[in-house]
């Protein structure tokens, strides 16, 4: 079964739309995009994310600081538009000489739809990849407990979310990076989650029939978007979202219903 993300999407933004239209707040909920020389995927998916939460009623405003930007000043943007956002989105990735991490914490958890701050203690807010990836087990009756799960990559708006969301669901998980990935391991997974960006990484021959596979990978092959999962593995998962159209668009819808969720907090 190939995953219709679109259709999702549609439901949850429907859902957003009306909560916004019945709330009749004073203001529109807004949130702000920060950025720093984004690539061809990241240009992307900001248009898509402004062009969704406009449909709704959400006003995204963008923020693109120079690729020469500090640590500090990329931390002293977030704090100011944190007094002026319902939300702030810090769009990764950001240029390899600023300290991620250092960024990330300096988001508020209440001004977090990206839910960053995941974890045992903060569960409030789910990340919208695996927020895409919750919404897709449940439409489908994906059960988790006691599979086994592959994760590819650790980073985090896939990777490391992905993997404490499996593992609270019961779920065996093994994460490995690209460069360290046991093959042998994808040929026994039940269910795979995979973000590292490679395009058509995952072939047929490397997976068995029947498996589930959440592609949360994207990167520019050719001039298009394109997974870590190569599109003939259809033929033998028994689920699988493609690139694009499966998680990308449910992972828009899924930060704007976070976005409403902090506003009512």
């Amino acid at each position: 079964m190939i995953i219709d993300g679109r259709a999702i999407a549609k439901d949850i933004l429907d859902s957003v739309k009306a909560q916004i239209d019945e709330a009749s707040f004073s203001a529109a909920p807004t949130m702000t995009a920060v950025t720093c020389s984004p690539n061809f995927e990241t240009q992307k998916y900001l248009e898509m994310k402004k062009r969704k939460a406009a449909e709704v009623g959400i006003s995204l405003n963008i923020i693109d600081l120079s690729e020469h930007s500090t640590t500090e000043e990329v931390i002293s943007c977030v704090k100011k538009i944190s007094t002026e956002s319902d939300g702030v989105v810090v769009q990764l990735p950001l240029p390899g000489h600023i300290n991620k991490e250092a960024v990330l914490k300096s988001v508020s958890p209440e001004k977090d739809p990206d839910g960053f701050c995941y974890s045992e203690k903060h569960q409030s807010i789910l990340p919208p990849v695996v927020g895409a990836i919750d919404e897709i087990s449940k439409v489908n009756q994906v059960e988790w407990k006691n599979k086994k799960v592959v994760i590819l990559g650790q980073g985090s708006l896939v990777g490391l979310p992905a993997a404490r969301y499996a593992r609270k669901r019961g779920a065996r998980v093994r994460v490995y990076e690209k460069g360290t990935l046991d093959i042998s391991s994808l040929k026994t997974a039940e269910i795979i989650v995979s973000g590292i960006g490679q395009p058509n990484f995952i072939t047929k021959d490397m997976v068995h029939e029947g498996v589930i596979i959440f592609d949360a990978g994207t990167s520019e092959e050719d001039g298009v978007l394109a997974g870590d999962v190569h599109p003939e593995v259809s033929e033998v998962a028994s689920l699988i979202t493609p690139v694009p159209g499966g998680i990308g668009p449910i992972t828009i819808a899924y930060l704007l219903r976070n976005l409403l969720s902090l506003k009512r907090q």
